[in-house]
C-alpha cells in the first residue's frame, strides 16, 4: 500500500481509532480492579485495628482467596468458551471423598488415590462436555444434572464403604508420601522462620510452638492458585488455543467456518474445570485431614460470581483470568473482613447478591459499548 493510500485510509471517517480511555473502559479487569481497591480501602478503615492486615490476618484471607481463585480460573476459561459448569461444587466433594475412600478405606497409596481421582474427575468433565456437544442441550442443564448425580454418588459411596459421611485419617496415610506435599505442604518455611527469629514477624511466645513464627510458610494452596493464574493468563492471551477459546464463546458457528475445533475446545475446557475442582479438593483434604460428603457446597456459584466480577460476559467470548482472580480476591477479603470488622457473617451472602447484580449491569454496558448495541 502506498503512502497516499495509507493517508487516505487514515482520513476515512469510517476508520476510527478507539481512545485510550475507551480502551481502558472495556478492559475486563476494570471492574475487578475497582472493586478490589474499594474493598481494601473499606476494610483498612473499619478493620485495621482488629489484625486483619497483620501477617496472620493477611494469610487468613489470602488462603480463602486462593481457594476461590483455583476454581474461578477453570470457570473463567469455560465461560469465555461459552459454557457453564454447575457441578464444580459437587465435583469438589466427590474428588475429596474419592481420595479418602481409596487411601483410607481401600489402603491404596495416597499418591495413587490422588492420580486416579484426577483421572476420574477429568473423565467426568469430558463426559459432561461431550453430552453438551452431542445433545445440543445447554451446559446449564447438563451440569445441573451432574451437580445432583455427583453429590448423590459421593454420599452413597461414603455410607456404603464406611457408614459415615466424613472420613478421617488422611494425614496418617499421607505421612511420607511423595505427592501429598504438593497439595498439603508449605514452601519458604525457612525464610519465615528467619523473619521470625529477626523479629520481622510475630512468633509464638509460649506453648509447644514457642519461638515458631505465627505464619510458618506459604501453603501449597496459594502456590497452586498463582500457578493456575499464570497458566490461564498465558494460555488465553499468548497462544493460538487462547484465540480458539475466545472464538468458541464469541460465535461458535463462525469459528467453525474458519477451522476452529470448537467441540474439542469446549470439551477440554470442561476437563480443565474439573481439574481445578480436583486441585481444590485435594488441597482441602490434605489441609483438614478428612473428606466430607458435603464439601464444596455452593462453590460453583461462588466461582461464577468471581468470574463475572472479573469482567467476563455471561454470553461468552469475553473475559480475563486476571479479572477472575481479582474477583476471587474480593471474595476472600470480604468474607474474612466481615469477621474482623465484627459484622454479622450472614451479610456475606447479601454482598454476593449485590455485587453480582452490579457486575452484570456493568458488563452488559461494556458489551453494548463493544458491539454498538442500544
Amino acid at each position: 500500500m502506498s503512502d497516499n493510500e495509507t493517508a487516505a485510509l487514515a482520513a476515512d471517517e469510517r476508520v476510527k481509532e478507539m481512545s485510550g480511555f475507551r480502551k481502558a473502559l472495556i478492559r475486563p479487569e476494570l471492574g475487578g480492579i475497582a472493586g478490589a481497591i474499594l474493598v481494601f480501602f473499606f476494610f483498612f478503615l473499619t478493620a485495621y485495628d482488629s489484625g486483619m492486615f497483620s501477617p496472620a490476618g493477611v494469610m487468613n484471607w489470602s488462603i480463602v482467596s486462593a481457594q476461590f481463585t483455583i476454581i474461578a480460573v477453570g470457570a473463567c476459561l469455560l465461560m469465555i468458551a461459552g459454557e457453564f459448569d454447575l457441578s464444580v461444587g459437587s465435583m469438589i466433594g466427590f474428588a475429596g471423598m474419592s481420595i479418602a475412600i481409596l487411601s483410607v478405606s481401600f489402603g491404596w497409596p495416597i499418591w495413587v488415590a490422588i492420580i486416579v481421582t484426577f483421572i476420574l474427575c477429568m473423565a467426568v468433565g469430558a463426559f459432561s462436555g461431550w453430552l453438551v456437544i452431542k445433545t445440543g442441550l445447554p451446559s446449564f442443564i447438563v451440569t445441573l444434572a451432574f451437580l445432583f448425580i455427583l453429590r448423590g454418588l459421593t454420599i452413597f459411596a461414603a455410607i456404603a464403604t464406611t457408614r459415615k459421611t466424613i472420613i478421617g485419617g488422611i494425614r496418617d496415610v499421607s505421612e511420607g508420601d511423595w505427592l501429598a506435599p504438593l497439595f498439603g505442604g508449605k514452601v519458604l518455611t525457612g525464610f519465615f522462620q528467619w523473619m521470625g527469629d529477626n523479629g520481622w514477624i510475630e512468633t509464638f511466645t509460649r506453648g509447644a510452638k514457642q519461638g515458631q513464627p505465627v505464619v510458618e510458610g506459604i501453603p501449597m494452596l496459594m502456590v497452586w492458585a498463582v500457578a493456575l493464574i499464570i497458566f490461564g493468563h498465558i494460555l488465553l492471551t499468548k497462544t493460538r488455543f487462547g484465540n480458539w477459546i475466545f472464538a468458541s464463546g464469541g460465535d461458535a458457528q463462525a469459528a467453525r467456518y474458519v477451522g476452529v475445533p470448537v467441540n474439542r475446545v469446549k470439551i477440554i475446557m470442561f476437563m480443565f474445570t474439573a481439574f481445578c475442582a480436583c486441585v481444590f479438593a485435594t488441597a482441602q483434604v490434605m489441609e483438614f485431614g478428612s473428606a466430607g460428603a458435603d464439601r464444596g457446597l455452593l462453590k460453583e456459584f461462588e466461582a461464577i460470581i468471581s468470574v463475572v466480577i472479573g469482567g467476563a460476559l455471561l454470553t461468552g467470548g469475553y473475559g480475563s483470568v486476571i479479572g477472575a482472580a481479582l474477583g476471587a480476591l474480593i471474595f476472600g477479603v470480604v468474607q474474612q473482613g466481615l469477621f474482623f470488622a465484627g459484622v454479622e457473617s450472614s451479610l456475606f451472602r447479601v454482598f454476593l447478591g449485590v455485587i453480582l447484580l452490579l457486575a452484570v449491569i456493568l458488563n452488559t454496558y461494556i458489551r453494548r459499548m463493544i458491539t454498538g448495541e442500544k
